[in-house]
């Protein structure tokens, strides 16, 4: 779980600094409508974290398994208005999120990395799998944003 950790705390710093030195206008830019610009895809992994957050936190004291809940994506990042945000408090909102996933990331033991989550199709995974897959999410996106240039 320690490379997981590190590779989480690394791509974190790294792209806080592109985000905070990348144009507005690069990070506002539409390729279409039914496209997220850079900065939208900014706010949906803000929205990622926030529900993942939740999740970290809830399934230490939940009953077990615990009952992993979905959201609604496209939603979120039009109801929040991720594309009208100022791009500090947006990078602000989504590192301090962020953050706090990593002191649970590491202060998780490994009983409670074996803590199982029932997904919507009746599957069962662990904390560690969950975590894992949250820092893959946060890498496929930040390749996303940075290979539309």
């Amino acid at each position: 779980m320690q490379a997981a950790i590190d590779k989480f705390e690394r791509l974190v710093a790294e792209n806080l600094e592109y985000f905070s030195t990348t144009a507005v206008s690069i990070l506002e830019e539409k390729i279409s409508e039914e496209k997220w610009s850079k900065k939208e895809i900014l706010g949906h992994l803000a929205d990622s974290s926030i529900h993942n957050l939740v999740r970290f936190t809830e399934i230490n004291y939940a009953e077990k398994p615990y009952i992993y809940r979905t959201y609604n994506q496209n939603d979120l990042v039009k109801i929040n208005q991720y594309q009208e945000m100022n791009i500090e408090e947006l990078v602000q909102f989504w590192l301090s999120i962020n953050k706090q996933i990593l002191r649970l990331f590491k202060s998780a033991n490994e009983e409670v990395l074996e803590y199982k989550m029932l997904l919507k199709d009746n599957s069962i995974i662990n904390l560690r799998y969950l975590m894992t897959d949250f820092i893959e999410h946060l890498e496929h996106h930040i390749n996303q944003i940075k290979k539309i240039e």
